[in-house]
């Protein structure tokens, strides 16, 4: 499991390290050359009604045989008998350029999805039972362009995760709800809280939601997302989220990109405040030594084992929102994104500290 564990590291790395390579020796543009297909968005037609009520729609899922999210180092194991439901979607795990979204039986982007929940939802398991769906993914190169058809693929990849969501719920029960994301899924699980969260009964139910890796404005966003961000690290019934940076950072990727956009209200976008919560404390905009962290996953320079280290990344949220993680963060060397993002590790820098999060405020929650 722990060798599992680390491909799915290692494909994150893939990606990290291509964007690295690409943009420092050649540019943006070559990038995008390279990155984004060519062609128009093939409409997806919708999925069946009941199609996420069958368990090879998922990726982990309680009763599947050889769940990925159950995956834990030496000295962790998941709850017997868990008391929350948790809804996870997995990052970008499709790379293809000839399509722009990823078809349910692409083997590929299945087991590189598969493996990314080892490391990520695989923080969650002490306290809920974990589903994470298959979806039609849009492909990494959405992400570099600005063509309609990068909108449209992401657009068929959310209706997935709705129609998914609906199935989740109904098989959850009345248990709390916890409801996590990151990348490309953290953005899905902002929209899905704009529209199936806010103002619906079901609001009561969720006793957090990890919006983790992907921006969200405190003016713009927030108030359409039907939860609160977290103030208190014992607070229930609210909304995480941090981008990670080493320093010296420069975020100007993000906030090139996120400047040029509206929020959920419809309000803009540029220069307004980020939610950081900083996953040490569970608190916002706040600052912590590294003898507060409980634990980082970091693989070995070769990649053939994993150790949980603790005490050994700090964190801070600083200017706009992002979270640093100082000047002597973990040498990962090419395998950071340009501007010193961790974006990659957003999980694993924190895992055992997001872990007590989540337990926190799932009591918090019953009580």
């Amino acid at each position: 499991m722990a060798r599992k564990f680390l491909y799915a590291i290692a494909i994150l790395v893939m990606l990290a390290l291509a964007s690295a390579f690409a943009y420092r020796f050649y540019g943006i543009q070559l990038m995008r050359q390279f990155m984004v297909p060519s062609g128009s968005a093939v409409a997806l037609p919708p999925t069946g009604a009941d199609a996420y009520a069958k368990p090879d729609m998922w990726i982990a899922r309680p009763d599947k045989p050889g769940n990925p999210a159950l995956w834990t180092p030496p000295g962790y194991q998941p709850a017997a008998d868990p008391k929350a439901a948790v809804f996870f979607i997995h990052p970008t795990s499709f790379l293809d350029t000839k399509t722009w979204n990823a078809p349910l039986d692409n083997a590929d982007a299945n087991n590189r999805a598969a493996l990314f929940l080892q490391g990520q939802a695989s923080a969650f398991n002490s306290v809920g039972a974990i589903w994470a769906p298959r979806y039609r993914q849009a492909t990494f190169g959405a992400f570099l362009t600005n063509k309609a058809a990068a909108q449209q693929a992401l657009d068929f990849a959310y209706r997935d995760v709705l129609a998914a969501f609906e199935q989740f719920v109904a098989q959850a029960g009345d248990r709390p709800i916890i409801l996590a994301g990151h990348s490309q899924g953290a953005l899905h699980l902002s929209r899905l809280l704009v529209d199936r969260i806010a103002g619906q009964p079901i609001a009561r139910r969720v006793a957090a939601a990890y919006v983790v890796g992907w921006p969200v404005s405190v003016t713009a966003d927030l108030p359409r997302m039907g939860l609160p961000a977290c103030t208190a690290a014992d607070q229930a019934g609210c909304i995480l989220s941090w981008q990670s940076f080493a320093e010296p950072a420069d975020p100007s990727l993000i906030v090139d990109t996120f400047d040029a956009t509206a929020g959920f209200t419809g309000q803009p976008r540029a220069g307004t405040p980020m939610v950081c919560t900083n996953p040490l404390t569970g608190r916002p905009s706040d600052s912590a030594p590294a003898s507060a962290n409980l634990g980082t996953l970091i693989p070995d320079q070769n990649f053939q084992s994993a150790r949980l280290v603790t005490q050994s990344v700090p964190a801070r949220c600083d200017g706009r929102g992002f979270l640093m993680i100082g000047r002597n963060a973990p040498d990962f060397g090419q395998y950071v994104l340009p501007g010193n993002n961790y974006h990659v590790f957003d999980y694993s820098l924190f895992w055992a500290n997001i872990r007590q999060d989540a337990e926190r405020r799932l009591k918090a929650y019953q009580g």
